[in-house]
């Protein structure tokens, strides 16, 4: 079996999207354990009204989003209320926190990580939807562009906490640990031009997309173990996971158009 026939199945649409409901699905099972936000990215304040019932409801809502993903006939639904759900989450949460201190760049980078998985909502719902080809079109470049400009905001995210970010890499990596911060930030520049420019866009994502699950099994992974009861260590590992599924979302909608001839067999 060819190695590019092998990819093609890895990224098919199809996959994609079940991959980014399954995340939306472990964000929901994480705020149902813990009766909370997911720490740091959902910045809800602590003394909000009922805060604690209004977290399990958000929880469940991404579950039954997620879960609805997994099924051909409700993944549009599932896909449009992700959508909802990751922008209201930009708009009510971290919008606000820019605007009241816009010189703090970690700001602009937790807008940037939410609008992420907006994108993906919306090139999941694209497809699910089955739109006709203008709207599909319109929305896939939409999607491609906040998705693009997202990463090249985590890049210089990555520079400016140049030494926090080093920080993540495991010690015992060669060459070292700044040099893997410099070359995530390069990665993360190189990914998001390629997508905003369709230059190489299919390759960039699909090599994006397995850097971040890299930072889910070296970075991410060993923390649960290491703690268990850590809340934040659980958020972060969901988060990530939800940022794989919005990355392998954008790959599998870098690849022709399902309506076209295909040239490898569909899975579904």
């Amino acid at each position: 079996m060819k190695p590019a026939f092998i990819l093609d199945v890895i990224f098919a649409r199809p996959v994609s999207i079940r991959i980014f409901g399954l995340a939306a699905v472990a964000l929901g099972l994480l705020g149902l354990v813990w009766g909370d936000f997911a720490a740091v990215w959902q910045p809800v304040p602590k003394e909000l009204p009922g805060r604690t019932a209004l977290a399990y409801a958000v929880a469940m809502a991404f579950l039954m989003a997620g879960l609805a993903m997994q099924w051909r006939r409700s993944a549009a639904l599932g896909a449009l209320a992700l959508t909802a759900l990751y922008s209201l989450g930009v708009i009510l949460l971290h919008v606000p926190r820019v605007i009241a201190h816009p010189s703090v760049f970690v700001n602009w980078s937790g807008v940037a990580e939410q609008l992420a998985l907006v994108a993906g909502g919306l090139l999941a719902y694209a497809y699910c939807a089955q739109l006709e080809a203008a709207n599909l079109t319109r929305l896939s470049q939409t999607g491609r562009l906040i998705f693009g400009v997202c990463l090249i905001v985590f890049a210089l995210a990555h520079l400016v906490y140049l030494a926090p970010t080093a920080e993540y890499v495991p010690k015992w990596l060669p060459p070292g640990q700044t040099f893997w911060a410099y070359a995530t930030a390069a990665g993360h520049f190189a990914a998001g031009i390629a997508i905003l420019s369709g230059i190489l866009a299919r390759t960039a994502a699909r090599l994006l997309t397995a850097m971040f699950v890299v930072f889910g099994i070296l970075v991410h992974a060993p923390t649960i173990f290491i703690d268990p009861h850590n809340h934040f260590n659980w958020a972060a590992n969901a988060i990530n996971f939800a940022l794989i599924g919005a990355a392998w979302v954008i790959a599998s909608h870098s690849a022709p158009s399902p309506s076209a001839k295909p040239v490898v067999p569909p899975i579904r």
